[in-house]
């Protein structure tokens, strides 16, 4: 992948598909935006093609695929439906979360512990075909195990809870959460999966989960959507780089 031995970012192109979808016009073009993101920095594009086609649309992942020169990082559910569109395209890392029709984003990390038999055998294919298999669980000893044992090469951790905790301004938890986190990742690594963070990162709070020295790649989508309507989706990204590099040391 593009700058290896260094934390990459990965930024998350959902949201400009969501503000598309919300007047049903041709715009703004989430290709576009990766690329603009790919030009700032990234290194790589990840896109989330829901059952319910919320935001990403099949038509934005064939354009992904033609158009990115770093890697795109496919999330999807654990679904017959899109296990067919990732083999059709074969992206280079599949992360598999889970996905429920009334949830606003992604609640919580994969139950892999529970439904490991499953999830193995779907995972398959996908391995066989050559894409690097990734699953977004929580930070608990028991998930991170599994996850190992049926074959994953990468767990990206849920950052949501300790970055809700931080603007809730409940601290205890949070600091009680990166802890969890920081042990999580150790855990992982010593398993020999590749770690990953992700959910609801923002300037305030990447900090630490970049100062991890496990943790190989940050996934941030929403967040700088945002910050783009004010700073622009180049410099935003730009910012996030610098404070990813900065807490690196």
């Amino acid at each position: 992948m593009a700058n290896e031995g260094k934390l990459r970012l990965g930024v998350n192109i959902d949201h400009v598909a969501t503000l598309r979808n919300a007047r049903g016009s041709p715009y703004p073009n989430p290709v576009r935006a990766a690329k603009l993101a790919e030009e700032a920095g990234a290194d790589g594009i990840t896109a989330h093609l829901r059952e319910d086609r919320r935001h990403i649309l099949d038509g934005d992942i064939d354009g992904l695929m033609a158009a990115l020169d770093v890697p795109l990082n496919f999330e999807m559910a654990a679904t017959a439906e899109m296990q067919s569109i990732a083999l059709r395209h074969i992206p280079h890392a599949v992360c598999i979360v889970p996905e429920k029709r009334e949830e606003r984003t992604t609640e919580g990390g994969l139950d892999v512990a529970g439904d490991d038999n499953r999830l193995a055998d779907f995972i398959a294919p996908l391995r066989e075909a050559g894409c690097r298999v990734s699953l977004f669980i929580g930070h608990e000893a028991r998930q991170i195990e599994a996850s190992a044992r049926i074959g994953a090469a990468v767990v990206e951790l849920h950052t949501g809870a300790y970055c809700d905790y931080h603007y809730e301004g409940d601290f205890d938890k949070r600091d009680k959460e990166l802890e969890g986190l920081r042990e999580g990742a150790a855990l992982a690594r010593s398993l020999g999966l590749e770690v990953h963070a992700g959910h609801g990162l923002t300037y305030e709070t990447v900090g630490p989960i970049a100062a991890m020295p496990e943790v190989m790649e940050l996934n941030i989508g929403h967040f700088l959507m945002g910050e783009s309507i004010f700073r622009g989706l180049g410099p935003a990204i730009a910012e996030m780089r610098r404070l990813m590099d900065e807490a690196r040391g």
